[in-house]
């Protein structure tokens, strides 16, 4: 399981206030933190904290390539941050994200292989995000093809089916599992499976409790990546144990510390 640290994100109090202030070390803290549980990259988001995007992404940047040379994701919906950030990143990087819309998509593919970048596509298009499984893997596969054709190998491409708050949309959690067992099978080597975890708990209690089954539930899927919390240990255990489970490792009693030590 691919683990992008999602705690780096203006959303969170800690970090739009160290994002306002420009105070380096909550930003370099959390990220150390994150990769010292288990985060394979790290999600920058500087979310509604500055009306400079640009700079404000290029300060996190930056700020978190002082610390450590781990994948970045640089996240924003905005291309103009994208097409501005992303040439600048010291090290492996990774766009996120894309929609599924052909004109949007094939500039984000672009970038991707002119800057050998890894990319995010969500499965949403001019209408939305899918009420339904068949839609998602219309738009995954369109995806994939125009990944393909822009030349962006698959095991740099991410599709993202989109989950839903349960509480609000509660078929949403089985369509997006079917839909994840479909699109796997739309090339070989297939495309990453990503979904932003948390989404699916959002405004509900018991939310690690719900993050953590589904991500398992997920798992067995299909998803190879998630952007979730690794500060939160039964969730990070959980992942470590389902690929025991799915003999992506091999047992032993101190497992988890096993899978912990690789590196």
């Amino acid at each position: 399981m691919y683990v992008i640290g999602e705690r780096l994100n203006g959303m969170f109090k800690d970090v739009r206030k160290a994002i306002e202030g420009n105070d380096a070390g909550v930003i370099q803290e959390l990220a150390l933190k994150q990769l010292e549980c288990g985060a394979d990259a790290l999600d920058l988001n500087v979310g509604p904290a500055k009306a400079e995007p640009v700079k404000t992404m290029m300060w996190l940047v930056e700020t978190v390539r002082e610390v450590t040379d781990a994948p970045l994701a640089v996240d924003s919906p905005k291309w103009a941050v994208q097409s501005e950030v992303v040439p600048k990143v010291p090290g492996k990087v990774i766009i996120n994200s894309s929609k599924a819309d052909p004109e949007e998509l094939i500039k984000y593919v672009g970038l991707a292989v002119e800057h050998d970048a890894a990319l995010v596509a969500l499965t949403i298009d001019q209408q939305g995000v899918p009420s339904d499984t068949d839609k998602r893997v219309e738009l995954g596969a369109q995806i994939g093809a125009m990944a393909m054709d822009g030349g962006l190998p698959m095991d740099r491409l991410f599709i993202d089916p989109i989950i839903l708050p349960v509480n609000v949309a509660p078929k949403q959690p089985m369509h997006v599992l079917a839909a994840m067992q479909q699109l796997k099978m739309l090339s070989d080597p297939p495309p990453h499976l990503i979904l932003g975890l948390s989404n699916v708990s959002q405004n509900c209690s018991n939310r690690s409790l719900i993050n953590r089954i589904y991500l398992v539930m997920a798992m067995t899927a299909g998803l190879d990546a998630a952007i979730a919390d690794p500060l939160d240990s039964d969730l990070m255990n959980a992942a470590i144990t389902a690929e025991l489970l799915q003999e992506k490792m091999i047992y032993c009693d101190s497992f988890l510390d096993a899978h912990r030590m690789r590196a």
